[in-house]
């Protein structure tokens, strides 16, 4: 199974940016739709953003929707989420999965989940 290793969380207060990256283990990671989703202790996970095998069809939650943008490099086996305009509510931890798309939302693919990557917003 693909493995995938977040980076780039960290403490930033409200109305900062932070870059999240995802580096994937496997040569098929052009074949995936990846995707971000966060996590906290208090709340059900939250999908946050997808993004299709060429990059050219990306899906947001309505929570980061004009804030968050993902993107990926499919040659250097990595997708990214670029944050702005960070708010309080968006403390979490991040995790990076191949994922699974409908319209009914999407859901990450059993075993291709990263160990996340924490971000804090300070109020």
């Amino acid at each position: 199974q693909m493995q995938l290793v977040e980076s780039g969380g960290g403490l930033v207060q409200t109305g900062g940016s932070l870059r999240l990256s995802c580096a994937a283990s496997e040569r098929t990671f052009s074949s995936y739709t990846l995707g971000w989703f966060r996590q906290t202790p208090t709340k059900e996970r939250e999908f946050v953003a997808a993004i299709g095998l060429s990059g050219g069809r990306t899906h947001y939650g309505d929570s980061v929707k004009g804030r968050f943008t993902i993107s990926r490099d499919n040659t250097k086996n990595m997708v990214y989420l670029q944050m702005n305009s960070l708010k309080f509510e968006d403390t979490a931890v991040y995790h990076c999965a191949a994922v699974y798309c409908t319209g009914y939302g999407c859901i990450p693919l059993e075993g291709y989940w990263g160990q996340g990557t924490p971000v804090t917003v300070s109020s």
